[in-house]
């Protein structure tokens, strides 16, 4: 103890926060009989009782303790694992609000709140856990903003998000400097944005950055935790990720308002479902000894033991009322402070379960819902979790996105072959069979063909199966359903015929991607081929494995060409881009269907078309002058249409009729390598489309004097079935 000053201090905001002459703490212990907040200077502790305890917040005022002073608490209470109790105040926890930490956790045996030599967790162990444990951190606020003239909100229709990961982005990148490589600093950089502009994209989604930890298990094996899904802090930035690690919190900051001059918006991939703590085995670092009871979904009738509805050993209780503050504390924090434009939710289906499962009425759904800061930015949804009922895509209420899994498995198995026509049509349009309710648009849907977790795209065209002998597991960890193929050889071929359908194929997968209606989510390298050598699950590689290469060869720097160039079709065509769902049917009002599936005749679809799983090649018509809001008359955006071989070899199409047109304007064709000459094609015109190929075209306009008769666009009892499909 120590005589030093404390005042009673005031029970909010939780954590600890300089007022510029001292520091008011507070945390939240339902169960805790007395904390202390021990602060630090060098290896000497002093430790501080909080005198006060409110509504259960513990709390106390201590002046002179200024920015850059390093603490932590110790929390009495008792050890009672079968009630499920777990205070130790022999470990030095971590403040849960803490807005930036100081050093590392180093794994050695007192980090364990039981005598963990001897794995039972209902020992008690008395040894000190400080000497291994990182540091909070306390923090002055203040940060010049008006650097980030630029900043734009993106709309969700004009949205093109780019999954990445901080380090993994520029730890090679030539044109950033050799010393701030993988960090902050230097993904804030110009060549990084400029590149990102380059590319067309419009929102930077970064893999985890929330302070995480090392699991002991890796590094006894050299690897490390390289995704980042292991939290222990929800409101500081990693610091692993800063080239001035004592001003983490300002190079983060730094970073932001640099992509927002850029005019991109940045979005965290957050993971507020379990923490680094594990089970009951697991490490006593801050929750845990806090108040295990509370922060933890326990087994009912066996509270020694932890839900595991995560498959990583414990599960966040988003049922409690303070756990689900700190949440949305948290989400605020990053909207307000760092300025952040969005969030994806890791195993987002856990934030709305609650004790009897998921509940799109849930506490913290309700609770975000109907937030005035949080409803501004975009969020998005995991919906998926291992518990009962874990799967919800389209469960999620109205205001979410969700990662579409089934566009993904749909895609990848239309141009392997294994996937019918009927499969690929309704994830073309948004997915409107799971989305389209309680006036959900159709950017919920948020399409991906590959994400972090996976198959690269080069790689989903290279290897049928796994290679993950370098994660030391001996191949048992990753997924076996991959929906991959090889085109023929396994790995890495100097076969000019494989290595064509191979870059066709990527062609394919990207296009479909891009110019289907939805969110398009491009995961980072895709666009010019990155690889992990058959690696599906290279969480643990920070490494060679995971870090882009930025030495292109030709097919790189081809595939780069034509995503930069899709990616400027789908922001020039907004009938590629609708927040209405297409449905396909007739609008006699109008005169004009929004969606006309064509077959290979030029005809609409009929019914015995889509029962036909032998048929591989259709189109994809979209009418621009089709209702574009809720006003009602006619739009007048261009007409699209796009024709999609899964078949292996050519197939003859014949070019449909369009109201108000004279022929097609070819735009993209994935057998080519090069941007198309701009043919065009008039109406009738037999194309031969090569096996696995991609076409969009784009019709040209004739003079209102010779329009043709129309037949495929303006048929109205055909053509929409896939928009009635399950």
């Amino acid at each position: 103890m120590t005589n030093r000053t404390v005042e009673e201090g005031l029970p909010y905001p939780l954590g600890a926060h300089w007022d510029g002459k001292g520091t008011n703490f507070a945390l939240f212990s339902a169960n805790a009989t007395k904390v202390e907040v021990c602060l630090f200077d060098g290896d000497v502790e002093t430790r501080i009782e909080l005198p006060e305890y409110t509504d259960e917040v513990f709390h106390g005022y201590i002046p002179d303790v200024a920015p850059g002073t390093y603490y932590g608490y110790r929390v009495h209470g008792p050890y009672e694992p079968e009630n499920g109790h777990r205070f130790n105040p022999n470990k030095l926890l971590l403040d849960p609000y803490a807005r930036a930490h100081a050093g590392t956790l180093e794994w050695n045996p007192a980090v364990f709140g039981y005598k963990m030599e001897t794995g039972d967790d209902t020992t008690f162990d008395e040894r000190d856990s400080a000497p291994f444990m990182p540091r909070c951190v306390v923090i002055d606020k203040d940060f010049d903003w008006t650097g980030e003239a630029g900043r734009q909100n993106v709309p969700w229709d004009q949205t093109i998000i780019y999954e990445t990961h901080v380090k993994g982005f520029t730890k090679q990148h030539p044109d950033v400097s050799e010393d701030i490589r993988g960090t902050y600093a230097g993904f804030g950089t110009k060549p990084v944005i400029d590149y990102l502009n380059g590319l067309g994209v419009t929102s930077v989604e970064l893999l985890p950055i929330h302070t995480f930890i090392n699991d002991d298990y890796l590094m006894e094996k050299n690897l490390t935790n390289y995704w980042g899904y292991n939290s222990i802090g929800f409101f500081a930035p990693d610091p692993r990720y800063a080239a001035d690690v004592p001003n983490s919190l300002r190079e983060f900051k730094e970073m932001v308002a640099r992509l927002h001059a850029g005019g991109l918006e940045v979005i965290l991939d957050v993971v507020y479902n379990h923490t680094a703590e594990g089970n009951e085995c697991g490490p006593t670092l801050s929750f845990k000894g806090i108040d295990n009871a509370s922060y933890y979904r326990l087994m009912p009738e066996k509270k020694r033991y932890y839900i595991n509805d995560t498959g990583t050993g414990n599960t966040v209780n988003l049922s409690h009322a303070r756990v689900i503050q700190m949440v949305a504390d948290s989400l605020r924090y990053w909207v307000s402070e760092m300025h952040i434009d969005g969030f994806r939710f890791d195993l987002g289906t856990i934030l709305a379960r609650e004790v009897y499962g998921f509940d799109e009425q849930s506490g913290f759904l309700k609770a975000v819902d109907q937030d005035p800061l949080l409803t501004t930015v975009k969020l998005i949804a995991e919906p998926w979790d291992i518990g009962p009922g874990g799967y919800q895509v389209g469960g999620f209420p109205p205001g979410w996105a969700e990662w579409n899994d089934k566009f993904r498995d749909v895609t990848r198995d239309f141009w392997r072959g294994e996937a019918p026509v009927a499969a690929l049509a309704p994830r073309l349009s948004a997915s409107g069979d799971m989305f389209n309710h309680h006036g959900r648009r159709s950017w919920a849907s948020v399409n991906f063909v590959t994400a972090h977790d996976g198959f690269t795209l080069n790689d989903w065209a290279s290897y049928n199966e796994k290679h993950n002998e370098a994660n030391g597991e001996d191949g048992r960890d990753g997924s076996s359903n991959n929906a991959s193929w090889n085109c023929g050889v396994e790995g890495p071929t100097d076969d000019k015929e494989i290595l064509a359908l191979r870059n066709r194929q990527k062609r394919n997968m990207l296009a479909t991607l891009l110019f289907s209606q939805g969110t398009p989510m491009l995961l980072g390298g895709d666009e010019f081929g990155r690889t992990q050598h058959g690696n599906n699950n290279a969480y643990c590689q920070d490494s060679e494995i995971s870090w882009f290469n930025w030495e292109l060869d030709a097919d790189g720097q081809d595939l780069l060409d034509f995503t930069k160039r899709a990616i400027k079709l789908v922001k020039d065509n907004s009938v590629l881009r609708r927040t209405r769902f297409l449905t396909g049917e007739y609008d006699e009002a109008l005169d004009v269907r929004d969606l006309t599936w064509i077959n290979a005749n030029g005809g609409p679809m009929e019914d015995d078309h889509w029962s036909d799983n032998n048929m591989k090649c259709f189109g994809m018509l979209l009418d621009g002058r089709a209702q574009k809001t809720g006003i009602r008359k006619q739009a007048v955006d261009e007409t699209i249409l796009l024709v999609l071989n899964g078949f292996e070899g050519v197939v003859d199409f014949t070019m449909p009729e369009a109201t108000g047109g004279s022929g097609w304007n070819l735009l993209v064709d994935t057998n080519l390598t090069k941007t198309p000459d701009g043919s065009d094609f008039p109406f009738g015109h037999v194309y031969q489309v090569t096996g696995r190929s991609f076409l969009m075209l784009k019709m040209n306009r004739a003079d209102a004097a010779t329009i043709p008769p129309v037949k495929a666009a303006a048929d109205k009892k055909r053509g929409d079935r896939p928009s009635k499909k399950a």
